[in-house]
């Protein structure tokens, strides 16, 4: 097929990804103009499916952007009624008292969710106010106008060849194209790489930082739930391995999230994060916890923590990023829902000046300025230095440093000025010669699981016949350069069992074999791989993890 043909359908404002900011956007945008042709599309089989993350949620983007939620039947239903923290030893446990923290790390007011049901809910939302959903909807190209600006996008391509190409029962998609396109795919979304690099928009910002978070829901005795506390722990058992740390939030019906979150600037290329999450819920206090309970559902997904210095520009010529396409996490807090929320609000109030006044496809600059200098921009401010710190000197050192620069932020200065990140997270990876291999215990297979089966409670699926959507720049990089000089770290990194070094009986070189049905769009490959080899794409749409209540 040389030339492909697709209809095109045109709207106000096409927005790629309906989790907390896309649809905090869709529903502001009509709530500002009910004539707005505006359309989301997700890539996950339902509205949810794709959505991952902790979490206690800061309900003030909630409230800025549909006040009366609760009436509505919000389900943020736990609120939070008790906040601890702990530093852990191998076999012990030393309580932070929490009158030493800054404010602004104080859970008062907000709610243990499922921000998986919170998006449903949302869309709901959006679909009474006319917007229109299409979940199962990959958007696997941008649109370009004449004049360079971002004029759409390309979604709903099926039945693609097994080596990419066109055949007689592939579904070439749609064209998508609207006056101003907003990419809300979450962490590393491939559409959001692309503009980032196209309009070099990161050249003025620090690189952007990443965490893998990896999360499993448990039932446990209800003797033992507390529900609405929450507890964070750092320390045991990544120690001077890598940064991270652990949550376990108490929700309604006897359940548990329980979360680790290992920083991938980590040097050892011999890590393995997902085993240290599993050997976490050894440790006492955790094991017995979960004792007799049963874990129910699991996932993986990066976070993005390079926060304030890390966020590139947020706009280019008929394109805007939203959330966590730009990095809004707070770090310390560990949330970032609401700042999606809000930015996704900050996106539609000025999508809408602009097309009130007759523009259409140029920059949005008010969005940016009001991400910078507003509400998002104050919140991560104010604990910009913090994961720095947490890099260069260590968890003990970073733990006061980082809780001065806090306090001291709150009042309005900071010692520290503004730390820079330094090196990305691929070139902070050590070559495997000059680091200790890691010996793991084997999971128990009643509080620690191995990894394939774990993978197999995130409902995870591709059609196996289409082509692999993680590509590889130089098929050879991964032995000549991954295997020999880092052992191989993607059989490591990867939450989900998605790459091996497989060797011949007869001995000899391995091969590189990518197991593409187990990925459940974490995107860790992309940002890991230390020669940034592996390039994450999106299958078609429908394909991936279908999470529950994550």
């Amino acid at each position: 097929m040389t030339e492909i043909q697709r209809e095109a359908m045109e709207y106000d404002v096409v927005i790629v990804g309906a989790g907390p900011a896309g649809l905090s956007a869709a529903i502001r945008l009509k709530q500002l103009d009910a004539d707005l042709n505006v359309v989301v599309l997700e890539k996950g089989s339902e509205v949810g499916a794709h959505i991952l993350s902790g979490a206690v949620l800061d309900p003030v983007g909630l409230d800025a952007l549909i006040p009366d939620w609760k009436e509505k039947g919000a389900p943020l239903n736990t609120p939070v009624k008790e906040d601890n923290f702990y530093l852990l030893g191998e076999e012990g446990k030393v309580r932070v008292p929490n009158w030493p923290m800054p404010p602004l790390m104080n859970n008062h007011g907000n709610y243990i969710v499922s921000m998986g049901n919170v998006c449903r809910w949302m869309a709901e939302q959006a679909e009474e106010l006319g917007v229109e959903i299409f979940p199962g909807m990959s958007c696997s190209e941008l649109v370009y106008g004449e004049n360079g600006e971002v004029k759409g996008v390309v979604a709903g391509v099926f039945g693609l060849e097994a080596d990419g190409s066109y055949g007689p029962n592939t579904e070439p998609g749609m064209e998508l194209h609207g006056k101003y396109v907003f990419l809300s795919e979450g962490v590393r979304g491939s559409l959001s790489k692309e503009v980032i690099a196209k309009y070099d928009l990161a050249k003025d910002s620090e690189p952007q930082k990443f965490g893998l978070g990896m999360k499993e829901i448990w039932e446990i005795d209800p003797e033992k739930h507390r529900e609405g506390t929450v507890t964070h722990t750092m320390g045991w058992p990544l120690g001077k391995n890598a940064g991270g740390g652990s949550f376990i939030y108490h929700l309604e019906n006897n359940q548990v999230y329980v979360g680790f979150v290992v920083h991938l600037n980590y040097e050892n290329p011999h890590l393995y994060p997902y085993m240290e999450f599993q050997r976490f819920k050894h440790h006492p206090m955790v094991a017995e916890l979960l004792e007799g309970g049963k874990r129910v559902a699991y996932g993986a997904r990066a976070i993005s923590e390079g926060g304030y210095q890390s966020m590139p520009k947020m706009v280019a010529p008929g394109v805007a990023l939203l959330g966590c396409s730009v990095g809004m996490v707070n770090v310390p807090r560990i949330k970032g829902n609401h700042n999606a929320m809000l930015s996704g609000k900050a996106a539609a109030e000025a999508a809408h000046a602009a097309l009130a006044g007759g523009r259409a496809s140029d920059e949005l600059t008010a969005y940016e300025t009001e991400v910078r200098t507003g509400a998002i921009g104050e919140d991560l401010k104010k604990v910009r230095n913090v994961k720095p710190l947490w890099s260069k000197y260590g968890l003990t050192t970073s733990l006061v440093a980082g809780g001065l620069d806090m306090w001291t932020n709150t009042l309005g200065f900071s010692f520290f000025g503004t730390v820079k990140h330094g090196k990305s997270d691929a070139e902070a990876t050590g070559k495997a010669k000059d680091h200790k291999k890691i010996d793991y215990p084997k999971p128990d297979g009643k509080l620690s699981f191995d990894r394939l089966t774990n993978v197999s409670f995130a409902a995870t699926n591709h059609e196996e016949s289409q082509p692999s959507h993680l590509k590889l720049k130089d098929e050879k990089t991964p032995v000549a350069v991954d295997w020999t000089e880092y052992a191989g770290p993607s059989q490591r990194y990867c939450p989900a069992g998605v790459y091996e070094f497989v060797t011949p009986d007869e001995g000899g070189e391995p091969k590189f074999v990518i197991n593409f049905q187990n990925c459940v769009h974490c995107k860790t490959c992309d940002i890991k791989d230390p020669a940034q080899n592996i390039v994450w794409t999106v299958p078609q749409g429908g394909d991936g993890p279908n999470y529950p209540n994550m």
